[in-house]
């Protein structure tokens, strides 16, 4: 995780005098709120970032058959069709990630049935013995396609989270430094905003999915999601020499 903030603190001490304390890098810039009197705080902006391999991988199975009549292409295909889904739901893969479609078409005399499985798996090492189990049981019968890895959407929201949380982490223990640094106690966040967020993929991600199965081999990269926060945090500031109530 690569973490940075960038902050400007005003604290007045008393009307006669004012002072800044601030980086090279100047940020946001604030007004001192009056609530009977002026409130001194901190304006804090803090950065992170956070990433994460892919957590999904499908695979299509392909497969077809060219007969006489409809009723042989169809049992053909529906054989080695029904394998395929009992294999899979052996394997702990449900039901609603595994799909099916089929098509029929005629081709001269013939009829030509194709068909196609599409199977998302969260687990790889699963992936890998059920295409590793079609293959030798099913041989040139049926195509085993490139998996093609990605994020799910729960995987995505919880890196989000992970990100802006992070980023609010970061820029409270900047606040708690410079607060140090004043000699003042540094008081509860008064407002927090997320002013930016980003999220990319890395370089690797065509490699990923060029890999083919059966077996996967150890090196094989996997494509990653990186997402970054910047947050926006207003802190209030105690004297340290205030006694408390």
């Amino acid at each position: 995780m690569d973490n940075q903030s960038r902050l400007f603190a005003v604290v007045p001490p008393a009307p006669s005098r004012q002072f800044t304390v601030k980086e090279k890098e100047r940020g946001p810039e604030m007004s001192p709120q009056s609530h009977g009197q002026r409130e001194r705080e901190v304006h804090i902006t803090g950065t992170a970032e956070v990433c994460c391999p892919a957590d999904r991988v499908s695979v299509r199975f392909r497969l077809g058959s060219s007969k006489e009549s409809v009723s042989e292409a169809t049992t053909s295909v529906a054989r080695r069709l029904d394998y395929i889904l009992h294999s899979v739901r052996q394997h702990g893969v449900s039901e609603k990630d595994a799909s099916v479609r089929k098509f029929l078409q005629r081709e001269g005399e013939q009829y030509r049935m194709d068909a196609e499985v599409l199977v998302n798996f969260s687990d790889f090492e699963i992936m890998e013995r059920v295409c590793s189990l079609l293959l030798e049981k099913l041989d040139r019968s049926v195509c085993v396609g490139t998996p093609e890895f990605y994020h799910s959407t729960e995987c995505l929201g919880q890196m989000r989270q992970r990100a802006c949380a992070a980023a609010v982490e970061n820029a409270h223990q900047k606040a708690r430094d410079i607060s140090e640094l004043l000699g003042h106690t540094l008081g509860p966040p008064q407002l927090v905003r997320e002013e930016e967020a980003k999220e990319w993929r890395n370089e690797h991600e065509e490699e990923g999915r060029s890999q083919r199965v059966a077996p996967l081999p150890h090196h094989t990269c996997m494509p990653t999601v990186a997402v970054s926060s910047r947050v926006s945090v207003s802190f209030s500031l105690r004297d340290s020499s205030r006694k408390k109530l």
